[in-house]
């Protein structure tokens, strides 16, 4: 699958779910500790997320890397726009303003 192709489908993603979390296993069962602690953030907001396991595709696994020009995972998006990687994530959430993202997400 062509770079384009791969973009376009996390693009797609994004784009569709208003809140998505690329990571490694799933929300009922994280492959890492840093895909888990986000998971566990989310999930104490109580809104809706969409996961994608990037354990199952090698390409998205690889794109998602290239796409937002960041090295690891788990990445989050809110309203089609990066926010950050599990250490941005948890701070976000430590100062209150992952509270505030995310309510103008849902």
């Amino acid at each position: 699958m062509t770079e384009q192709a791969i973009f376009e489908r996390i693009k797609t993603e994004i784009e569709t779910n208003p809140v998505t979390l690329f990571m490694k296993g799933t929300a009922d069962m994280p492959m890492c500790g840093f895909s888990a602690q986000v998971v566990h953030i989310l999930k104490s907001y109580g809104i809706p997320f969409h996961t994608i396991n990037v354990l199952e595709d090698y390409d998205i696994r690889e794109g998602i890397k290239d796409f937002a020009n960041w090295p690891t995972i788990p990445q989050l998006y809110v309203k089609g726009k990066f926010v950050g990687g599990c250490d941005i994530t948890m701070e976000l959430h430590r100062k209150g303003e992952l509270a505030k993202i995310l309510k103008d997400a849902v």
